[in-house]
């Protein structure tokens, strides 16, 4: 199946399919993580490009933006990523956040769709955790903390007992209501026989946890340090929750990319403003050329920064689903 024949609009119009079409798709977590890890595979054997994310900030702080250009090269998919949120020093309820994905077949030079963003982020960033959980945690890993119950901490169980079906305790930390719900249904919506633990102490959650993926935001008083770390401990960063500790003192880094970490990982650098060099990158991981954890006993940091070919590959997936069910609005944009 090419892309061009199941969803590029030949008379050149375009799909636009909003939160509500993206809602009504169905997908399995299954197809998530092996969409995504194909990206990444695609990536490492050169086939795709993934350039340097383009990042506005404002003096004051209170907006940021960001812009993402990538290639596709085995779906033959170009694709533009926006992604801007407003009201950062305002509580979760004030911000605004806004991000869309443009795709094009690069085979007929047609467009394919434009979306929101929102879904298929709030389904590749948990898939690329538990993809790094499943590469790097400890042989021997059996219990899981999810620090933050936002948009990223949801799905984070689920994906992560998808990829690593013999955790046995799952625990997570949170204060918010709503998440804090939205973690439990969401975990019994995949798996009905688990049941979360929600923790209050997290140092002590933190000291018990095999794998703690931090996935809080910017106003959490979270901030786990290195020494709460067990030995053979995997932290991965996906928000906030970790201290700087846990990546100058890890033994071992592992980063989805280090260039994009250099961007956006600058609240982990240390008194000089430095961050230590990344030890391997995920995608090479998964190729099979670059080897993970090297010591069951070591602790690794692993920095989960995503990059836009995983957006593409997913966003091209739900494309196709969509065309499949005649969902979206097709608009004449360039008539």
């Amino acid at each position: 199946m090419t892309s061009q024949d199941t969803v590029t609009p030949h008379d050149g119009t375009l799909r636009v399919l909003s939160t509500g079409d993206l809602a009504g798709i169905d997908i399995t977590l299954t197809d998530v993580l092996d969409t995504v890890e194909q990206a990444y595979r695609t990536l490492a054997a050169g086939q795709s490009d993934n350039p340097r994310k383009l990042t506005v900030k404002p003096a004051d702080g209170h907006s940021v933006s960001y812009a993402m250009l990538g290639r596709d090269g085995v779906r033959n998919v170009v694709a533009i990523k926006t992604s801007y949120k407003h009201g950062l020093r305002e509580s979760r309820e004030r911000q605004h956040y806004y991000t869309t994905l443009s795709l094009y077949d690069d085979v007929t030079g047609l467009p394919v769709a434009m979306m929101d963003c929102g879904r298929i982020g709030s389904l590749r960033t948990p898939a690329v955790t538990a993809l790094l959980a499943r590469e790097c945690a400890s042989p021997d890993a059996r219990t899981a903390l999810v620090i933050g119950t936002g948009t990223q901490g949801r799905l984070a169980l689920p994906f992560l007992l998808t990829a690593l079906p013999r955790l046995e305790r799952l625990m997570f930390s949170g204060t918010h209501p709503d998440g804090i719900a939205a973690v439990r249904d969401q975990l019994a919506r995949h798996f009905p026989d688990r049941e979360p633990e929600l923790v209050t102490d997290l140092d002590r959650a933190a000291q018990d946890a095999d794998i703690i993926v931090a996935t809080a935001g910017g106003h959490t008083p979270a901030a786990v340090e290195a020494d709460r770390l067990r030995p053979g401990a995997l932290a991965v960063l996906v928000g906030h929750g970790l201290a700087p500790s846990t990546l100058h003192r890890a033994d071992r880094v592992i980063a989805t990319s280090e260039a994009q970490m250099q961007v956006t990982g600058t609240d982990m650098a240390d008194a000089d403003g430095r961050l230590p060099a990344v030890d391997v990158e995920l995608p090479a991981v998964l190729a099979g050329t670059a080897t993970a954890r090297t010591s069951p006993t070591e602790r690794i940091f692993a920095y989960n920064s995503g990059l836009v070919v995983t957006d593409i590959a997913l966003g091209h997936r739900f494309a196709q689903l969509a065309a499949e069910q005649g969902l979206g609005t097709e608009v004449a944009l360039w008539r």
